[in-house]
């Protein structure tokens, strides 16, 4: 296949991702150009075979790294065009990438650690700060829907860590739709199946037949919501969970839905 067949796909999200960092369309652009033009010189950059999103996005991130980048209030969106309230210009520009691969453009903190090409732990590091930095500009009240108390205190640690509040934890559906009415959390971490037999889905229908907020589901039962019958959820993790990845959801929904931030 073509270099340029296999490129096309992914301008947008580069062109994105450059933006971001950049803090205009011009300067983002460019960065990407300077991309091609080194992929021109050099074509065996991206050799059949490899992770074409993956390689595109850490030679992008090599020129970026390699030339200055303005890191002011004008960059503090993390997406061209969508509004956000968070100062992110205090988040060194390392940590602002990490941030951009792994909230916007969905790569894993493995991924990211690869594309940056460094170590998995200063990534964690990083994304802890960056996360941290949006836990003080906007702190969120979350509740959890999840009748098993190992994973319920995980997720309340995890939920408290980041810099959150947890507003509660529910086992039924009619604990969650007696602790949302008590309590109004921005977000709702929910399993699927609860302790009598109730659902989560159910619970999270209530709720959402009330206010629009995120709901991020943590399920063994992904299947439950994966059915293509009805409007599946933006945000779904399979049993065991990642922290990492809940994490990243967590703040994707905190970055991208201005109703958290009113609820919270």
């Amino acid at each position: 296949m073509p270099i340029s067949d296999r490129i096309g796909p992914h301008l947008p999200a580069l062109r994105r991702y450059a933006r971001a960092l950049a803090g205009t369309q011009s300067s983002g652009d460019a960065y990407v150009a300077a991309m091609l033009e080194t992929i021109l010189v050099d074509p065996t950059l991206m050799n059949e075979g490899e992770d074409d999103k993956m390689r595109l996005f850490a030679l992008l991130s090599r020129i970026i790294a390699s030339l200055p980048v303005s890191m002011g209030r004008g960059a503090s969106s993390l997406v061209p065009g969508v509004e956000t309230p968070f100062d992110l210009s205090g988040v060194p520009p390392l940590g602002r990438q990490a941030l951009l691969l792994a909230t916007v453009e969905g790569f894993s903190v493995e991924q990211t650690a690869e594309i940056l090409e460094a170590e998995m732990a200063a990534i964690r590091t990083l994304l802890d700060a960056a996360f941290a930095e949006i836990a003080a500009q906007a702190e969120t009240g979350i509740m959890i829907i999840e009748d098993e108390p190992l994973i319920a205190l995980d997720l309340a640690h995890m939920v408290s860590g980041m810099g959150h509040r947890v507003t509660g934890i529910a086992r039924t559906q009619a604990e969650a739709e007696t602790l949302w009415n008590d309590s109004q959390p921005g977000l709702v971490l929910a399993d699927v199946k609860l302790a009598d037999g109730s659902s989560g889905i159910d619970a999270v229908n209530t709720i959402l037949s009330r206010t629009d907020i995120p709901v991020i589901f943590i399920t063994a039962y992904p299947e439950k919501l994966l059915t293509g019958e009805r409007p599946e959820p933006a945000f779904l993790v399979s049993k065991p969970f990642n922290p990492e990845q809940v994490k990243v959801l967590i703040n994707q929904a905190l970055l991208f839905t201005p109703q958290t931030r009113a609820a919270a």
